[in-house]
């Protein structure tokens, strides 16, 4: 069985996640330490007892899920005596989970993935003014559907972008509050199944984040990166990479381009990949996997009673 570890991105976050870990294991409590302390802030009690309202920011959010994606990490390896590189072949993160799965690899150093992501988020939200931009979900229709609402509905100056493609029949489009209104006020008028605005504060990977991309970049060509110790299929070009340039291109590129995970789960079944397992909040992405192709693996570790299932299954 070849072995690909995925991680969350926005949305999967939830007041509370993490604890049971933070509570029981040194290790996952070092993890949450050494984040609060890379950003001077108290970003456990954010995550553990904050209000829905501050975690969903998204420069808290960030760092938040990165942290709590490691701990699992952490953990687990701690039960196995051996690095999560050494039982799998491939990693991938949906947007900014990219960096979660560089961090498991050990590309990115905790401290630093925690600072750069509390940099994205921040660059992100202020890169568009409040409710200028959006997000929403198109549920039962292909992506070539976004030529047409383009040719009717676009008007100057404009911006709609496939935000994420995330699996057949289901992606997310992102750009001007305007013109994502009036697709979800029409959807029915597309073919368009459902169409359902997501809570986000800003739209993410489209050409709004443009600004975004031109702050991170100095940031991000200048983070120390090591050769990652698993493959990372990247977002951008849903490619395995392995060389550490084109890996900082691709996190720059990121910020503005779709996020491919659909291409993603297909081109890592294609290396052979036949078990994907989600470390981290929420279980969206092996849901997905699910969707993508039916005869492959696919599970999500959240919490305590996942990893003892997963090390048994482990042990044999």
């Amino acid at each position: 069985m070849t072995n690909a570890f995925i991680f969350p991105g926005q949305g999967s976050q939830k007041v509370g996640m993490g604890k049971d870990l933070y509570d029981n294991f040194p290790v996952a409590k070092e993890v949450f330490q050494e984040v609060d302390d890379a950003l001077s802030i108290n970003l456990s009690r954010i995550i553990f007892q904050g209000e829905e309202e501050e975690l969903k920011l998204t420069i808290n959010t960030q760092p938040a899920l990165m942290a709590v994606s490691f701990a699992i990490v952490r953990v687990i390896e701690g039960f196995i005596g051996k690095n999560l590189s050494e039982v799998g072949k491939f990693t991938a993160g949906h947007s900014l989970g990219e960096y979660s799965a560089l961090v498991c690899a050990r590309s990115i150093k905790l401290n630093d993935a925690a600072k750069i992501l509390r940099l994205r988020g921040e660059f992100m939200q202020n890169a568009v003014p409040l409710n200028i931009g959006a997000m929403a979900a198109l549920i039962g229709v292909d992506t070539n559907i976004v030529d047409e609402i383009r040719s009717k509905y676009v008007e100057k100056d404009e911006i709609i972008d496939i935000g994420n493609d995330n699996a057949p029949g289901q992606f997310v489009i992102s750009g001007h509050n305007s013109i994502v209104d009036k697709v979800i006020a029409n959807h029915k008028a597309f073919g368009i199944k459902r169409a359902i605005k997501l809570p986000v504060s800003a739209p993410f990977h489209c050409r709004l984040m443009e600004k975004a991309r031109e702050n991170m970049e100095s940031y991000i060509q200048d983070l120390e990166l090591l050769s990652p110790k698993l493959i990372l299929v990247n977002n951008v070009g849903a490619a395995p990479l392995t060389e550490i340039n084109k890996i900082k291109d691709s996190l720059v590129e990121q910020i503005t381009n779709t996020v491919r995970w659909r291409e993603s789960i297909d081109n890592m079944c294609d290396l052979g990949v036949d078990n994907f397992i989600e470390l981290g909040a929420g279980n969206v992405l092996s849901g997905l996997v699910k969707r993508i192709n039916k005869s492959v693996n696919s599970s999500s570790i959240q919490n305590i009673e996942n990893i003892e299932n997963y090390i048994n299954i482990l042990e044999g």
